[in-house]
């Protein structure tokens, strides 16, 4: 499968390495790779950090791609005043139109916006981003509470260590469990840490359209996650009526309340059993999902484990002296 990787002036070198590095090590089990990557791009550029990064290909690897990669950008036009070279954005909408995957790592999204591959469409980003990539780009339906976001065609992620998550999500979307699992284990990273997970550690980023309708009622009902907090709790505090806020719930989120309401309750659920070492009981009562049952069930339904076995898989060196 060809894959290119486009590069553009300002670039993040982590999100180039974890791209290259990810679906450069995803091998079948004879240990033949199954992608062949092209570094591509109009010319030589200089990464965030200084130094220069020169592309082996030029734009016209992207004509014959099957997944298009953009890394993160720091500095330039997408996440400064919202522009794009003409050559690159034609090459990138020429890619999208001929069917190839065009995806994002952290603010490689607003070069993706720029091009009008996100227009109405859900996307990720890095939270840090959210004000000025949110100002630059109304039209799309911005997302910073999870790691990535998979749109079919398209997929954007969060930024840094969420890049490795969305790349091992491609890998396994591609070639099955077997070959990412594999893939992550040659690169020391964990298999598998669901898209919908909060982007860091300390609680889910409040917020999915900055400055939209329901963002502060969103805010309020993270705080209050182990609360039984009902749609018509959610639609009083936004003052509306329930048809009202769900209305425009769903046109900010992609999602019912009820829907976003308990994957926030399971990300929180995620997060305690990676980072405490509190009981699966009491794991439950802090999430909001109520009973050990409740939490196995929601957790088999999300990610296909046992909340013991995600435990064991993400644990975190972190302890919680009081559970």
């Amino acid at each position: 499968m060809k894959v290119a990787i486009l590069l553009l002036e300002g670039i993040v070198p982590f999100d180039l390495g974890s791209a290259t590095q990810i679906l450069g090590t995803a091998r079948d089990a004879g240990g033949k790779r199954l992608y062949s990557l092209r570094v591509c791009g109009a010319g030589p550029v200089r990464s965030e950090h200084g130094f220069m990064v020169t592309p082996d290909y030029g734009l016209e690897a992207l004509e014959t791609a099957d997944t298009v990669v953009v890394p993160g950008v720091h500095t330039g036009g997408p996440v400064t005043d919202g522009t794009l070279a003409p050559g690159i954005r034609e090459a990138l909408v020429a890619a999208a139109a001929r069917g190839a995957r065009i995806v994002s790592i952290c603010t490689g999204a607003s070069v993706l916006a720029a091009a009008g591959l996100l227009d109405g469409r859900a996307a990720a980003t890095h939270w840090n981003w959210a004000s000025t990539i949110s100002r630059l780009y109304p039209q799309v339906r911005w997302n910073f509470d999870v790691l990535f976001v998979d749109d079919g065609d398209v997929l954007t992620s969060a930024g840094v260590g969420a890049g490795i998550d969305l790349c091992l999500h491609i890998v396994r979307s591609d070639f099955g469990t077997e070959v990412a699992n594999r893939a992550a284990r040659r690169c020391v990273v964990p298999p598998w840490r669901d898209g919908g997970q909060a982007q860091f550690i300390e609680r889910p980023v409040p917020a999915a359209a900055v400055g939209s309708a329901t963002e502060p009622t969103r805010a309020w009902a993270l705080d209050r996650l182990a609360e039984p907090v009902t749609l018509e709790d959610m639609a009083g505090h936004a003052r509306m009526s329930v048809r009202t806020f769900t209305r425009h719930f769903r046109s900010e989120t992609g999602l019912s309340p009820r829907q976003w309401l308990l994957r926030r309750r399971v990300a929180h659920a995620q997060l305690l059993l990676e980072s405490t070492d509190l009981g699966v009981e009491t794991v439950a009562r802090r999430s909001g999902l109520g009973s050990a049952t409740a939490l196995r069930q929601h957790l088999q339904a999300t990610i296909g484990v046992a909340p013991s076995a995600y435990r064991r898989t993400f644990r975190q060196p972190v302890h919680q002296a009081h559970p």
